[in-house]
């Protein structure tokens, strides 16, 4: 087993890989160990100066660019991806923690995206309006301009391609900033649209202060876009930066995705499919489900299943063969989510499983606390970790009800065999996306956003292809 971290962080600005000579780092922690494996250069005040001109420069050279020429480029550097998965992917697990496969699937799927967008580009054809004879008006999608990326650490490569993608694709120049823990496998991505062809200024990436950087490239007039993915606290104080500018966003933030289980559902086949989809990622997925909200003839016995299968998810170090679940991204989540379970056991939830924090590394085992009230910190904020809770209900109304509670609209799920019942929930519960015996919500051709607190705007699918452009009418008598 290949142990050895080898990504070469580095700053990317007008075509060129800069070192941390001269400039402040981050340390690069794996969490499986806890123990140092890397540094990050931090982008100075003149490093982000340097990249916002590079950008504005950047943008009027690809956006003339044919669109068969772009799409060609976003092409390869996908093929690129491919190739390269393997040790993309390694590279993803030591920095963040999930387990390999997964790491390279992220890899593909971000391959995926480019592809889909390369082609999408295409697909803009604007319209012409009914006008009489010798006059002539149309309306055209246009790029937007200089766009800021924003990604978290919970899905690195997929996410920031979930972006570059298509802002890339419509003709727009990207700054993009990951996050510092994550950036060997985020610099890959940026380096294989390097290898592709890319032209300078097109597509940059920084490190640094979070703040420090939002700020400093939201005052610049040269950035028209922000898009980011994160916390609401974060994407609410991006959005009064952004509002000094006008400039346009999109927002996808956090969630606290509720799943509605009927009765009439199949309860083998839904419990063989939530419990891994609940611990994937350690449950550091903004739409993993978590709030189980369980009809109550099979609540006991849905409880009892769930148990019997978390006790069973094998927790370890993300390289390993048959590890299911690697560590928490950083030092802080394991606290974190000790401190939610003491809470809801405090306030007379049942701890049916898990409930532990590993001897080392940032781990904590698959949890099921049963029977939550509301009342308990974690019925209220997302725990973003390998934490499930579940209550009981009786009526459709009282789980709709239960599933709309929260400020959040992000995911939302149910299960059942009923046709009306799916309807109706599909309907009536507020979340941006909803799966009804499926966890599939998030494809390159279908919108992922929410809706209340969980953010605006899609990224995915035409409407988050549209998002990077503007409108413009064309009017010739």
């Amino acid at each position: 087993m290949t142990t050895t971290y080898d990504a070469q962080p580095a700053l990317y600005i007008d075509g060129e890989f800069l070192s941390g000579d001269g400039r402040d780092t981050h340390t690069v922690i794996n969490p499986a160990t806890g123990e140092a494996i890397g540094e990050v250069p931090l982008a100075t005040t003149a490093d982000l100066d340097a990249a916002l001109g590079a950008s504005a420069h950047g943008f009027e050279t690809w956006r003339a660019m044919d669109v068969d020429a772009r799409g060609a480029i976003l092409k390869k550097a996908a093929a690129l991806l491919r190739e390269r998965a393997d040790g993309i992917g390694r590279t993803m697990t030591m920095e963040q923690g999930k387990p390999l496969a997964e790491a390279k699937s992220e890899v593909m799927g971000s391959a995926q995206i480019l592809d889909w967008a390369a082609e999408e580009a295409k697909r803009q054809y604007g319209r012409v309006l009914v006008r009489p004879t010798g006059q002539r008006s149309m309306v055209i999608r246009q790029p937007v301009g200089p766009v800021a990326a924003f990604s978290p650490w919970n899905f690195p490569i997929y996410l920031m391609a979930k972006k570059l993608g298509p802002a890339l694709a419509a003709g727009n120049s990207v700054i993009a900033k990951p996050p510092e823990e994550t950036p060997g496998c985020t610099g890959a991505l940026i380096r294989a649209l390097r290898d592709a062809g890319i032209p300078k200024g097109a597509a940059q990436l920084v490190h640094g202060v979070p703040d420090t950087v939002s700020r400093h490239l939201l005052a610049s007039p040269v950035i028209r876009k922000v898009s980011f993915t994160g916390s609401i606290p974060v994407g609410k104080h991006l959005m009064k930066l952004a509002a000094d500018g006008l400039k346009r966003i999109t927002m996808e933030l956090g969630g606290h995705a509720p799943v509605l289980v009927f009765d009439d559902c199949d309860l083998d086949r839904t419990l063989d499919m939530v419990v891994p989809q609940k611990f994937r990622n350690a449950g550091q997925v903004c739409v993993s489900p978590t709030r189980f909200f369980v009809q109550e003839g099979i609540h006991d016995a849905f409880v009892k299943g769930f148990a019997e299968r978390t006790a069973k998810v094998r927790v370890g170090n993300g390289l390993e063969e048959g590890t299911a679940m690697g560590p928490l991204a950083n030092e802080r989540r394991p606290g974190a989510i000790d401190e939610l379970v003491g809470d809801a056991v405090a306030s007379g939830a049942r701890l049916m499983a898990g409930g532990e924090r590993g001897d080392a590394g940032y781990f904590y085992r698959p949890t099921l606390l049963a029977d939550v009230p509301d009342a308990a910190r974690v019925m209220n904020e997302e725990p973003f970790g390998p934490l499930a809770v579940t209550q009981s209900f009786a009526t459709l109304d009282e789980a709709i009800a239960k599933a709309n509670r929260l400020p959040y609209g992000l995911a939302a799920f149910a299960f059942t065999e009923g046709l009306k019942t799916a309807n109706l929930v599909g309907d009536a519960v507020e979340a941006g996306m909803v799966g009804i015996n499926s966890f599939a919500i998030s494809a390159v051709d279908a919108p992922f956003g929410g809706v209340k607190d969980s953010g605006f705007g899609s990224e995915g699918g035409p409407e988050g292809f549209e998002a990077y452009t503007v409108t413009k009418a064309i009017h010739q008598g």
